[in-house]
């Protein structure tokens, strides 16, 4: 039989067992981190490769990244980076005239189709080089800054050696095989990194999709300006024995990244794994 106190006693007992459920529901749920799972970076069919954040200049992905290799066309980003920094010295204008030589108008491979002996404006050879690839142009543009290509390659190694890249070395502005001509992907990313930070007004030159001079229309050979709209530049090199390359950089909200990728085997290759690389950084870093 419960007794008046046995009473007041499971009373009690049933009160501070309420109030430690109540206070239990009243405590906050404990929040469980989200685990960020980076993976590693997708397979890139390439020789030698490099992903890089430009604003802070992480290493997101990379793969012999300072193997010496053949640039091709790639040399004329360092062509570029000599031309802009002379427009900026006042050194020459946009609307200057060049009287184009015949070693210019020459020129084996990729052509912007100068005629020898005719004035051309800068701005134009500008366009020729980088939006035609033009060894025309980088030629009639070098012959003009300093005299004759040769001197104009020792300018691009001085500003080479300005910029850190330690393992590259030109002997001509276009890019033509040389056993002397050679750099790193390595090099190539700060040699771009530059390029876009110092000059950003230039370097909108390289998201330009087509030229037409001389009543001839050609288009930038890098495809990924049509592919994906955060790409604006840069440039495509290709010769039998360097393969297929390409500087790629795009800007997604206030990420940008740099991916350079080397000796791949097409042309639709070295888009397809320029995506990938860039793909993968703006999603998972």
């Amino acid at each position: 039989m419960l007794t008046i106190k046995n009473t007041f006693g499971i009373l009690a007992l049933l009160c501070v067992t309420v109030s430690q459920v109540a206070s239990a529901e009243a405590l906050p749920t404990p929040s469980m981190a989200t685990p960020h799972v980076v993976p590693s970076a997708p397979t890139i069919a390439s020789d030698a490769y490099l992903l890089i954040d430009i604003n802070s200049g992480s290493v997101l992905a990379t793969k012999n990244a300072h193997q010496r290799i053949e640039p091709a066309s790639l040399t004329k980003i360092m062509t570029g980076y000599v031309v802009i920094n002379e427009l900026n010295n006042g050194n020459m204008s946009m609307d200057e005239e060049v009287t184009i030589s015949e070693k210019a108008w020459k020129m084996p491979g990729s052509k912007m189709f100068i005629e020898v002996g005719k004035k051309v404006k800068v701005r134009d050879l500008i366009k020729g080089m980088v939006i035609q690839s033009g060894n025309d142009a980088s030629v009639a543009l070098a012959e003009m800054i300093a005299g004759s290509e040769a001197v104009f390659a020792q300018l691009m190694n001085k500003y080479a050696q300005s910029l850190g890249m330690n393992h590259t070395h030109f002997v001509n502005a276009t890019g033509l095989p040389n056993a002397d001509h050679y750099t790193t992907a390595h090099d190539l990313a700060i040699l771009t990194k530059n390029l876009i930070t110092k000059f950003p007004e230039e370097y909108q030159w390289y998201s330009e999709k087509k030229f037409t001079f001389n009543g001839i229309t050609q288009y930038n050979r890098n495809k990924l300006l049509w592919q994906d709209p955060s790409v604006d530049g840069l440039k495509t090199g290709h010769t039998e024995s360097a393969g297929y390359c390409l500087v790629a950089s795009a800007k997604r909200e206030d990420m940008r990244l740099i991916s350079v990728v080397l000796a791949t085997e097409s042309s639709k290759m070295r888009v397809q794994e320029s995506q990938k690389l860039l793909n993968y950084g703006f999603r998972f870093l």
